[in-house]
């Protein structure tokens, strides 16, 4: 069947999801390669305007040419694949099935271990596939997102860096499109002035030197872009350089200020300690009168033990022991009447004169007793307080007082 735009149409709508139906249309697009750009045109046209299932098989498509192509070391493919790859990959991926999301996941991841397309046009299709992943409310999508990318917990591509991505894109494809002309004219170069060619007639020789002049003017177009494309990306990483370095030299400043601002808190900070430490040198003579008063005012307060008072023997009131003054009674301080004379009373000045009551029976009233019976009814002998030679010579000759004997006389003696 002969190239032609609906020829490539009939093809792709013809394709299902077999392996046979896969391998056979690759081979009749590859052996139609020099129509390589335009078959990559209505085949992304195709993934836009099918349905998710349908836009599977497209992408096992595309991925059997790119990888056949790369085995046979054929870049036209991969030349017209690589800028519209990582749209049509979102396109297929974005509303698809989880399964759906999941194959076209492994395909990719395949790209990448492979190496089939260039490390900008795979991130290129990381970064839209994570795009879509991000707008998902599930969670299961994030992780699919990530599955089939080895470095996946990088995340996506940095803010700071995504202008970068578009450039390198346009680069990569720049480079690999001015490959085959440049590659066609120098060899058609070399050719035409190799010393062994044999010289054409005039009208040939100038037809194909007009013919080589086209393919250099080609391939000096194609590096024309490569060199455009090529400062493009310069110019952005130029920028990016710039603000990195002034963002260098205002943290590098920052750190300055910082220094600064520590030393003089070190310093501050060792003026204080020592100004501390002055004062505690000058504390120290009385450090131990101040500890022991401390350690006092610490101390609990102890009432010390002191021996309970001694009650007096004698009572209160009673009459003190002067051999002068006896006119008060040993249990009252009220005075008494006068004692007779010749009476005392016992321990009042003579410890020894202690009277002996007689008894009231042998009492004659109004006798002449030796006896006298107070006011108070208190009684006590008479006794002579005059020992003269002849009482001595009385008691010596047994002469005794009648009580006395008396007394005797009742106790058997």
């Amino acid at each position: 069947m002969a190239y032609t735009d609906d020829a490539v149409k009939a093809k792709l709508s013809a394709l299902n999801e077999t392996q046979e139906s896969i391998v056979t249309v690759a081979q009749w697009v590859m052996f139609h390669r020099r129509h390589a750009e335009k078959t990559a045109q209505i085949w992304l046209q195709r993934i836009r305007d099918s349905q998710p299932p349908k836009r599977l098989n497209l992408i096992y498509l595309a991925n059997e040419v790119a990888q056949q192509s790369k085995a046979r070391g054929r870049d036209e493919f991969l030349i017209a694949f690589s800028p519209i790859i990582a749209e049509a990959t979102a396109t297929a991926y974005k509303g698809a099935s989880n399964d759906i999301q999941e194959k076209i996941g492994r395909v990719v991841k395949v790209w990448k271990d492979r190496n089939v397309f260039e490390a900008p046009i795979l991130e290129a299709v990381r970064t839209r596939m994570n795009e879509i992943d991000n707008t998902r409310s599930t969670t299961k999508k994030q992780t699919l997102g990530g599955s089939f990318f080895k470095d996946s917990s990088a995340g996506s591509t940095p803010s700071e860096l995504q202008p970068l991505v578009p450039l390198q894109v346009a680069l990569t494809k720049a480079a690999m499109t001015s490959s085959t002309p440049v590659n066609t004219a120098t060899a058609e170069y070399e050719k035409m002035y190799h010393p062994q060619t044999p010289q054409p007639p005039p009208p040939v020789h100038a037809a194909r030197l007009s013919h080589l002049l086209k393919t250099l003017a080609s391939a000096e177009s194609s590096v024309s872009e490569v060199i455009k494309s090529r400062r493009a990306l310069i110019d952005g990483l130029e920028k990016l350089l710039a603000t990195n370095r002034s963002e260098l030299a205002n943290e590098e400043s920052l750190t300055s200020q910082l220094a600064e601002k520590k030393t003089q808190t070190d310093a501050k900070k060792r003026e204080v300690e020592d100004s501390i430490m002055r004062g505690l040198t000058h504390d120290v003579p009385d450090a131990h009168h101040e500890g022991a008063e401390s350690e006092d005012a610490r101390r609990p307060q102890v009432e010390a033990l002191t021996p309970p008072p001694v009650e007096a023997i004698t009572p209160v009131g009673s009459p003190k022991a002067e051999p002068s003054q006896a006119t008060h009674g040993p249990f009252t301080d009220e005075p008494e009447e006068p004692l007779p004379e010749g009476f005392s009373l016992p321990g009042i000045g003579q410890p020894s004169d202690v009277p002996v009551l007689p008894d009231p029976s042998n009492l004659s009233p109004g006798g002449d007793n030796d006896f006298d019976i107070g006011a108070n009814g208190s009684a006590a002998k008479r006794r002579k307080t005059s020992h003269g030679e002849e009482d001595y010579a009385k008691f010596a000759g047994g002469d005794l007082d009648d009580d006395v004997a008396a007394l005797l006389a009742s106790q058997g003696k």
